[in-house]
């Protein structure tokens, strides 16, 4: 099973998210997802800037897939996703419909998690527009999951979000902004203060969700590494870790032994997996 690290999903400072990559090129990560999909008012990192870490990164030998972003709602982010679906280097990860609908007939694409696909007529839908590798929904159990691949398409590889804060919902309102009473556009970009988004805690004070901008998240993390053994023989492919702010370099390290047969110990919120609330540690 290969290691995949999935796109940057916080605003960290330009200097930062180089350094970042610098240091995942010398990880064991198999695959590197590249690009912004919360919010495109997120401007230290340039799609030309993301092409160069992408080169940086085939050159350490990773293999490099740009993401489209999830939530596409003006006309500037619409010519974003044609400029990343026709970029003609890396491979796109599609995470909306509309994304779909550019790749469609392109080869060997990536269904993204966001499509929100769960069944295997909607995979063999995919395979026939071109897409060759599908990530499964955030909430996936590992019941649906065997049910989706029992009859995945010859040629589809499986990916599983496997490890960080599970991305829950994207909304046209930014979260961040409208706790500083602020406008979306006119946000101050407070996104760069939270680089691992902001904690929202219940009345009571216990943790409940993470807010990253437009995008909510759970507050725990979810983790499937004491689960890898089920990973395995359910058939996936790809076991997908979300970068965070510190750690991220050991934690794919970890996950690297994990993937090689040594037992994980660590216990994380892993439910939905069991078919369980997600916050839940089976």
């Amino acid at each position: 099973m290969k290691l995949a690290l999935g796109p940057l999903l916080y605003y960290w400072p330009r200097e930062r998210v180089f350094a970042f990559y610098r240091e995942v090129a010398a990880s064991p990560a198999d695959v590197v997802y590249l690009g912004e999909v919360v919010c495109a008012r997120r401007h230290e990192i340039s799609p030309d800037d993301w092409i160069a870490i992408g080169r940086g990164l085939v050159a350490a030998g990773k293999q490099v897939v740009l993401s489209a972003q999830a939530l596409t709602e003006s006309e500037g982010e619409l010519k974003l996703l044609r400029r990343v679906a026709a970029n003609g280097e890396f491979r796109v990860e599609a995470n909306d419909w509309g994304a779909v609908r550019l790749l469609a007939g392109t080869p060997d694409w990536v269904a993204g998690p966001h499509l929100n696909v769960y069944n295997p007529a909607t995979l063999g839908l995919l395979h026939e527009l071109g897409a060759r590798r599908w990530v499964a929904p955030f909430e996936a159990t590992r019941n649906l999951l065997a049910g989706a691949l029992a009859r995945r398409p010859p040629g589809m590889q499986a990916e599983l979000f496997a490890h960080g804060r599970i991305p829950l919902a994207h909304s046209a309102r930014c979260f961040t902004a409208r706790r500083f009473n602020l406008q979306k556009e006119a946000c101050e970009y407070r996104c760069l203060d939270f680089p691992d988004g902001m904690a929202l805690d219940t009345r009571e004070g216990q943790p409940f969700l993470a807010v990253n901008g437009v995008q909510t998240q759970s507050a725990a993390v979810y983790s499937l590494m004491r689960d890898v053994h089920e990973l395995r023989a359910a058939g996936l492919d790809l076991a997908r870790i979300s970068p965070q702010s510190r750690g991220t370099a050991e934690l794919l390290r970890a996950w690297r032994r994990a993937l090689d047969g040594e037992p994980g110990s660590a216990r994380f919120a892993n439910g939905f997996w069991h078919g369980r609330p997600g916050i839940e540690a089976a």
